[in-house]
């Protein structure tokens, strides 16, 4: 007889289509943001661990980008990452957007059927959608492979406690692998470039954001309440650098204040932000850049 009160824990790698709200989904289940978000398709670039500890069980949830075509080497990191991300887990997730499910959606589908763990198709942003425009769209997706279709909302958070006990209940018994105060495996400097690159994102038009960078210059405490953080914004042309700074530095700062609300609910502590954005023409394409940036498999 099963032992309903064993300790469960596992991996459970979240994959999809660019912005159809993986990071969302990630960030509702630890109960705090781990992974930047934003209406911009491709906004997470690299694979990220989110760690939700209950008392029943510790959910490790690997957040990848958007399966995409590359066209970049940034691309192809990328989708490195989310391919990675499949090696070892012990259930996966694939996020549909319920507003627009498609061709490239079944691609993924038929591609993760063949994955030998727990899957589960998870149809985010029901809010968004009415019940009898989704229905025809859910009649055409070839769902058999897949242990269980969840529709939810990750915004209003509808249906996630449904998912939750779904997941948790087909991960095997186990060890907790982080501390219970432990939400995630990036570093305070990676974490306070993501939330500068996110506030860049919200603000920042058309084909700019895809060609934004940070990179993270040093981090020095300088007492007990406060921090200085000097980090170098990076831009493809110059006539984004123009438009990222804004008319006598407006829109670079508005970046900045937003970004220093959040970095210093992170940290708990008072935040001197300094930015500095620089070009680097086709850094996207360059692998020394890309280092210099953190997209590295070192």
């Amino acid at each position: 007889m099963e032992n309903t009160n064993a300790f469960r824990s596992g991996f459970v790698a979240i994959l999809g289509r660019p912005n159809v709200g993986k990071s969302s989904i990630m960030n509702r289940f630890v109960g705090e943001k781990v992974a930047i978000v934003s209406n911009k398709a491709q906004t997470t670039r690299s694979r990220l661990l989110g760690v939700a500890t209950f008392e029943n069980a510790q959910i490790v949830f690997v957040d990848t980008p958007g399966l995409h075509k590359p066209r970049t080497k940034l691309g192809e990191f990328m989708m490195k990452a989310a391919s990675d991300a499949r090696e070892g887990v012990d259930a996966v997730m694939v996020v549909v957007d319920a507003e627009r499910i498609g061709k490239a959606d079944m691609d993924v589908l038929k591609d993760v059927a063949t994955m030998n763990c727990p899957k589960f198709l998870v149809v985010n942003k029901t809010d968004l959608v009415k019940p009898e425009n989704l229905m025809p769209k859910l009649a055409e997706i070839d769902a058999s492979a897949f242990d269980q279709v969840v529709s939810v909302s990750a915004k209003t958070g509808r249906n996630m406690d449904v998912l939750l006990r779904l997941i948790t209940d087909c991960l095997p018994e186990g060890p907790k692998y982080f501390p219970d105060d432990m939400i995630t495996d990036q570093p305070e400097r990676v974490l306070c470039a993501e939330i500068i690159r996110e506030k860049a994102l919200r603000h920042l038009n058309d084909e700019i954001p895809h060609g934004v960078g940070v990179e993270m210059l040093s981090i020095k405490k300088l007492s007990d309440e406060l921090t200085e953080i000097h980090a170098n914004v990076y831009c493809e042309r110059a006539a984004h650098k123009s438009i990222i700074i804004g008319k006598q530095g407006a829109m670079l700062g508005l970046i900045g204040r937003e970004a220093r609300v959040d970095i210093e609910r992170m940290m708990g502590t008072r935040i001197m932000l300094k930015l500095w954005v620089k070009v680097r023409e086709d850094w996207r394409n360059r692998a020394g850049d890309l280092v210099t940036l953190g997209y590295t498999d070192e």
